[in-house]
């Protein structure tokens, strides 16, 4: 074959392999995910919790993909863990359920193209947006209350922050097949929230008198579980406003390719 056409060959391949890609990968995922806000400022990762859920992926071509993911997780926090001296003695404490729907564009530094002997692999970047819901409890005696409705800032009735939040997602991650159809993926996602209320801590203390007037005394002793003199005094910082909370993912998925794989018929210089 002369240069010509070798290069109108390796052309075709080319442009073959951007466009024969298209189609849809399903499956699912497991790890654990990891919170940073106020009751974790010191980026500790030793409070890890469960995380699992769903991939969906459309492959535009063998760089460009896009995907969305309905996921489950549980995080939670602790002043008591922290080496902060004013947060130790502050003593506060939340865990929370997070429903999250990810959606999220995916480029990859490699061709990766199911069922080719050479591009199987690559790692990625990834960037997008979640919504998410959350309902942060802490527990008191045994018992576990909801601290959206008890105002522990003192928020007014009908007045509290929502139960439904959004974020920006970033992140990265490898895939790879292990034969034409199934592929490993191993991802980790920063969820970088529009809410600092995940851990129910944000702002200020409020009256305490006036919240266990309106609110009871519940709301009064999970707002200020300072340890020895309460340090909850009325205007107090409780929490840093101007930060919002952050949790990651992290986890390995498996995933089915449902496209097709037509091959060119180019005799042994194939790449398939």
């Amino acid at each position: 074959m002369n240069l010509k056409y070798k290069f109108f060959a390796l052309a075709f391949l080319f442009l073959f392999s951007l466009n024969a890609q298209k189609g849809w990968e399903l499956g699912p995922w497991l790890g654990v995910s990891n919170y940073f806000g106020d009751l974790n400022t010191s980026f500790d990762f030793t409070e890890v919790g469960f995380a699992g859920g769903l991939i969906a992926r459309y492959n535009f071509n063998n760089r460009i993909n896009s995907k969305l993911g309905l996921n489950y997780t549980f995080i939670y926090g602790n002043d008591g863990d922290s080496p902060n001296s004013f947060e130790f003695r502050r003593n506060l404490s939340f865990k929370t359920d997070i429903v999250d729907l990810t959606a999220q564009m995916e480029f990859n530094f490699f061709p990766y193209i199911h069922g080719s002997k050479d591009y199987y692999y690559t790692p990625y970047l990834m960037g997008g947006f979640n919504v998410l819901y959350y309902s942060p409890k802490a527990n008191l005696d045994g018992t576990w209350h909801k601290l959206r409705p008890l105002g522990t800032e003192g928020q007014a009735e009908s007045e509290e922050y929502g139960l439904i939040g959004g974020g920006f997602v970033i992140g990265g991650g490898f895939k790879w097949d292990l034969n034409e159809n199934w592929s490993f993926n191993i991802e980790i996602g920063a969820r970088r929230l529009f809410t600092d209320y995940v851990d129910d801590v944000s702002g200020t203390y409020p009256n305490l008198t006036s919240l266990r007037v309106r609110r009871g005394e519940i709301a009064a002793e999970l707002s200020d579980r300072s340890i020895g003199e309460k340090i909850g005094e009325n205007g107090r910082q409780r929490g840093n406003s101007r930060d919002n909370d952050t949790y990651t993912l992290f986890g390995l998925g498996l995933v089915y390719y449902f496209g097709t794989l037509p091959c060119p018929d180019l005799g042994n210089k194939s790449k398939w």
